[in-house]
């Protein structure tokens, strides 16, 4: 009996993950298709979840097109989204920790408008947002994507949270060693913190890939536009090459992929190791 129930479960997490991945084969099926009329034909049957003999026409004209010149989209989408985690983690992680360690007044004050901030929905800032960095001059640029989204409430809170599980006992025997407040946050806390700093890490890196609205508000041409208002862009050319989409579009899902596939234990592992809570 036993037998039947584990082959039942195993067969329904079978037929759920081919569910899911159900986009991802059509998509990569249509992207190596030249013929757009086999293509359309294909999509309304089993033959859509087959490449056939794979053609790679379609991933040539996409890196070769010098209009939307998808390698530059890239870079720029590698640069915003790196320098925000990089540095994101650092600013959050010493706010954070100033915040469980430190004593003073309106400390609850503050914790209560992180975790307001973390409700607020980030479109209902972005006009009065979109005012302030037009008058300092910043729009179309690298910072103007990268600045406003270094503080980052949520991430403030899963350190807060994880620093917080961390005994001030240690503290206290760093104190008696000769170690300062700084030193201490250095060389104890942010060692112990890997798992939450991973969590931080590939959370704010998907959060960031794929922003659309700011980067559509903020960017004029294709020298700092990522890559998701690129996409948008250029599905919204016509006429519609369903291949040359399916395969900028494959293009833009490969770097989110691999990431997932080298680091999704390191993933599962800090997310059960942060304790994350709601």
């Amino acid at each position: 009996m036993s037998k039947i129930i584990h082959g039942t479960y195993y067969l329904l997490l079978i037929i759920i993950a081919f569910l899911m991945l159900i986009p991802l084969i059509v998509m990569f099926s249509t992207s190596v298709k030249s013929d757009e009329f086999l293509i359309l034909k294909d999509l309304g049957s089993m033959a859509a979840f087959w490449p056939g003999v794979p053609e790679w026409e379609n991933y040539q004209q996409i890196l070769g097109d010098p209009n939307m010149p998808f390698l530059r989209f890239l870079l720029n989408t590698l640069i915003i989204v790196f320098s925000i985690v990089f540095l994101g983690i650092g600013v959050n992680s010493m706010a954070a920790y100033a915040l469980s360690r430190l004593k003073f007044r309106g400390k609850g004050l503050i914790i209560a408008t992180v975790i307001a901030l973390i409700i607020i929905p980030v479109e209902s800032l972005v006009i009065p947002l979109l005012l302030l960095v037009n008058r300092l001059g910043w729009i179309d640029s690298y910072h103007v994507q990268i600045i406003p989204f270094i503080a980052h409430p949520f991430s403030i809170f899963l350190f807060y949270q994880f620093f917080n599980k961390i005994p001030k006992s240690l503290d206290d025997a760093a104190k008696v060693d000769g170690a300062d407040f700084l030193q201490i946050y250095w060389r104890i806390i942010l060692p112990m913190s890997l798992p939450v700093i991973v969590t931080v890490a590939i959370l704010q890196g998907l959060e960031f890939w794929n922003s659309f609205l700011w980067p559509l508000m903020v960017t004029r041409g294709i020298e700092y536009r990522p890559i998701s208002v690129a996409l948008a862009q250029f599905f919204g050319r016509d006429p519609k090459v369903w291949g040359d989409i399916m395969a900028f579009t494959t293009l833009a899902s490969l770097p989110l992929l691999v990431v997932y596939f080298v680091f999704q234990r390191w993933f599962i592992q800090s997310a059960i190791g942060s304790s994350i809570k709601g």
